[in-house]
């Protein structure tokens, strides 16, 4: 049975709106886990998990709970790699889908930032979460939802 875990520190809240419509139309579990409580809607579908503070604990949760048929929502490239390795699927917040054919990729790519963020220079932060991210985002997690079912 699939199960939808989320990273949910720095998942927008526009995200997890549409996550918490997919629990109730189609009766899956969307599971929360942050460092910091977080309100969700009444509903038997979606749980909050509060973790301990600290580095990467909220990650490691999900990497130790995830399974093959779950699907993880993460902007964390590290993260989404964790539980590619593990046979789940994982869908930014934006909309991409992480694969094991663009993870690599996408691995070197926030490696080589933070390589420059940390010699000083400015690389700037991603672009505010468009309509356009929004709905890629929905159409993705519906398509898997419903390959999954």
């Amino acid at each position: 049975m699939v199960k939808i875990w989320v990273d949910a520190d720095a998942c927008p809240v526009v995200i997890r709106e549409i996550l918490y419509r997919a629990a109730e139309r189609t009766n899956v579990i969307v599971t929360l886990v942050a460092n910091q409580s977080i309100s969700i809607p009444r509903s038997k579908y979606v749980k909050m998990m509060q973790v301990v503070p600290g580095f990467d604990v909220a990650d490691n949760e999900i990497v130790k709970r995830a399974e093959a048929t779950d699907i993880v929502v993460t902007s964390d490239i590290p993260l989404a790699a964790e539980v590619i390795a593990k046979g789940a699927v994982a869908l930014s917040p934006r909309g991409e889908l992480y694969s094991p054919d663009n993870i690599k990729t996408r691995l070197n790519m926030r490696d080589f930032l933070d390589t420059l963020r940390a010699s000083g220079i400015q690389t700037g932060g991603p672009s505010a979460l468009s309509q356009s991210d929004r709905q890629t985002f929905a159409n993705h997690l519906d398509r898997l939802l419903s390959a999954r079912s």
